[in-house]
């Protein structure tokens, strides 16, 4: 077992029973030209997070931390997405989007488009699994929690897009199954005001899990290794 630098304690972890999730990665939230910027969602911390994911993930390929990417995906004909019965039409903004800009339809969060790609500089790797959502929560009609709990998963670093939806919907949903979530601060981004986030790492900290960064995260790895 490692100690990692967690606010507000630090938490102890052992490497292979441990998952980093990378929520949401793709060029649709942190590229110029995907869904969020076409929105006028401030994306100019992308690059910062995209390079603080690049380094966490290598240091934890190199300690044996599973890596799990999540990925926002809808199937061309959108039958997964909801029909005007369900609040993910009236409220996810790839949807509200494609109806609002017809010009769009079938580009935004689509299967096999460069907006629902996982960026390039964080392309997963052979060993890593890819996780299809279609709902804020990686945990919502998915085959997450079964498979951390097949592989003896205890704790989760969460990385990734946004910090106040995706992220900490996926967050909530692992504290109610009894999985650790701790929150890598640097390599995530929030979509909104900046209370948002402020909002985000609070919940994190005193309600349903711990803080960190990647610095001291890595740290940790490299030095048990």
């Amino acid at each position: 077992m490692i100690s990692l630098n967690t606010r507000p304690e630090p938490v102890g972890i052992v490497p292979e029973r441990t998952a980093a999730i990378v929520v949401d990665m793709q060029n649709a939230f942190v590229s110029k030209g995907g869904m969020f910027d076409l929105a006028g969602v401030d994306i100019s911390n992308a690059p910062a997070v995209v390079e603080a994911n690049r380094r966490l993930l290598t240091a934890c390929r190199s300690a044996g931390v599973r890596i799990v990417y999540l990925q926002m995906s809808y199937r061309d004909d959108l039958s997964d997405a909801g029909d005007v019965s369900s609040p993910n039409y009236h409220k996810e903004l790839g949807i509200t989007t494609m109806r609002k800009r017809p010009e769009l339809g079938s580009k935004l969060l689509v299967d096999g488009t460069w907006d629902w790609q996982i960026v390039d500089a964080l392309s997963p790797g052979p060993d890593d699994w890819l996780v299809r959502k279609s709902r804020y929560s990686g945990f919502c009609g998915t085959d997450l929690e079964q498979r951390l709990r097949n592989a003896d998963i205890r704790h989760l670093l969460f990385t990734g897009v946004a910090t106040n939806v995706c992220v900490e919907s996926t967050a909530r949903d692992a504290f109610f199954a009894e999985f650790w979530p701790l929150l890598v601060e640097d390599a995530v981004n929030h979509s909104g005001p900046d209370f948002n986030r402020q909002a985000a790492v609070w919940n994190f900290e005193n309600v349903f899990g711990w803080v960190t960064d990647s610095n001291h995260v890595i740290a940790a790895l490299e030095a048990a290794t």
